[in-house]
């Protein structure tokens, strides 16, 4: 696999836009939510206990991010079908959106290669973008722990 030369977007910069396929089967693009402040998370895959914590954090904040006018989307390069199943197991009312191919990803910076147990291979490096209501970065988290990372962006989103 070629080596991903991409680097993440700056704060201040504008966010990469997008057009990919979600689990409610309408294709979600980003420059169609300009106008209010978008919570772009990329996470690794699919129902696996990070993954899990972090997207039931996003979740349980919910009605605050609501309040707040921001959408949450959450990137990984699983298919529609299993954020499907992800979504109803865990009752995530957000946007999943699938990046098979992982072009948005690698937009983004965050289609990395990564070493486990000796082994290497790509995925996704856990990443949070926020992005304002003119479509410019606003914060960047580059390397995200699930526990507690949904409170850490609700602030940065209410400080807008």
């Amino acid at each position: 696999m070629p080596e991903s030369t991409n680097t993440q977007p700056t704060e201040g910069s504008v966010a990469p836009d997008f057009t990919l396929p979600t689990a409610s089967g309408e294709p979600f693009r980003l420059s169609t939510a300009q106008g209010k402040p978008v919570v772009v998370y990329f996470y690794p895959k699919d129902d696996t206990p990070g993954c899990t914590v972090e997207a039931k954090g996003f979740e349980a904040l919910r009605e605050a991010f609501d309040e707040a006018g921001a959408l949450v989307v959450g990137i990984s390069p699983d298919g529609t079908a299993s954020h499907c199943k992800f979504a109803e197991k865990y009752g995530l009312g957000f946007v999943l959106a699938s990046d098979e191919d992982h072009r948005t990803a690698e937009a983004y910076g965050v289609w990395v290669e990564k070493s486990m147990y000796g082994k290497k291979s790509w995925g996704v490096q856990r990443a949070t973008f926020l992005i304002d209501s003119a479509g410019r970065v606003a914060k960047a988290w580059p390397k995200v722990k699930p526990e507690g990372h949904a409170e850490e962006v609700l602030e940065a989103v209410k400080a807008l």
